[in-house]
């Protein structure tokens, strides 16, 4: 039996990427197989679809870091034909064949059962973005922020910046965005963002190893020194949480903002996150951390994702792009 993929394949160190229909392989041990309905597009499906080998490390190739369907084989004792699942993260789309192709075969470790409260749509809506925006938001409200200063999400406009501001708003923050897109305002206060900061604006001013607190807390998406202006900004105990490097690997900081006013800066990592916390977060979505993303949303075909993909790698996507394997 075959199936179709967005294949990634590499030829004299060029990569180019073709709709090809590939053999099912028969799951092993302790592997489920699953016919997938949706995935979604992320900054990392674009490295791995383009060649970088610091994502993936063997060419031809499946990207897609985020499935949902169907379980159609299972040789595990955990799931069974017919069970509706999720699968975020870990090696998937990395080295192991991922979303977007029409089927996946994992470790049954890697997968959990969809909330009934969830479409599958919704469910790739969210995704590995959704979950670190979640984890990223978790760090926030355990350190009881100072609720007169708001909280600042840099690259707001992206897949995790844009949920960040809605869980964010959802849960009574004020939310101020910043973002490099000077034509994004009405989407980020549409989303929740109660001010927003053009990045140009925000990088005029020259970094200080101590600045007056302008923040309670900070969901960082983008790294450099972005981030490293943040940190003196922050009011005293606040948490600043770090999972993106667009914008740089490199910070440049003090100890001042840390033995001074005894911020923490919280690295995250929803990708390699145990299971048992990735569903506690699907647990949250699907009940009171429920949001309507129909406005973040865009559903592409397979075909239509070599052009997403220059998008998102130019710094341009905005909100969510979910790839449909289902014809409309």
């Amino acid at each position: 039996m075959s199936y179709s993929a967005y294949y990634v394949e590499e030829s004299d160190g060029e990569f180019k990427a073709l709709v090809k229909d590939l053999e099912l392989i028969k799951p092993q041990d302790g592997f489920v197989q699953i016919q997938v309905s949706h995935s979604s597009l992320n900054y990392k499906d674009a490295l791995s679809a383009t060649g970088v080998k610091g994502v993936t490390r063997e060419y031809p190739f499946v990207p897609g870091i985020d499935a949902a369907g169907v379980v159609t084989q299972s040789a595990s004792s955990l799931f069974n034909e017919g069970d509706q699942v999720i699968v975020t993260g870990y090696d998937l789309g990395m080295n192991t064949p991922g979303g977007f192709g029409e089927f996946i075969t994992v470790p049954s470790e890697w997968v959990v059962l969809k909330p009934s409260a969830l479409s599958a749509l919704e469910a790739m809506s969210i995704g590995t973005a959704g979950l670190t925006a979640a984890a990223s938001v978790l760090k926030i409200v355990a350190s009881n922020p100072n609720k007169d200063l708001p909280i600042v999400v840099t690259g707001a406009t992206g897949g995790v910046g844009s949920i960040a501001v809605m869980l964010l708003s959802k849960l009574g923050f004020e939310v101020c965005a910043i973002t490099g897109k000077d034509t994004s305002h009405d989407f980020l206060t549409a989303i929740g963002a109660t001010s927003i900061i053009l990045r140009k604006d925000y990088l005029e001013v020259p970094l200080k190893p101590m600045a007056r607190p302008a923040f309670a807390g900070a969901i960082d998406t983008v790294g450099g020194t972005i981030l490293s202006k943040l940190l003196p900004q922050i009011s005293s105990h606040g948490v600043v949480t770090s999972c993106g490097n667009v914008a740089g690997i490199e910070i440049n900081t003090t100890v001042f903002p840390f033995i001074l006013r005894g911020i923490s800066l919280c690295g995250i990592d929803s990708a390699e996150a145990p299971i048992d916390f990735k569903k506690t977060l699907w647990d949250k979505f699907a009940n009171d951390w429920k949001l309507d993303l129909t406005s973040l949303i865009r559903e592409v075909s397979k075909e239509q994702l070599n052009e997403e993909i220059q998008i998102i790698l130019k710094g341009g996507q905005k909100g969510r792009v979910v790839l449909s394997h289902q014809e409309k």
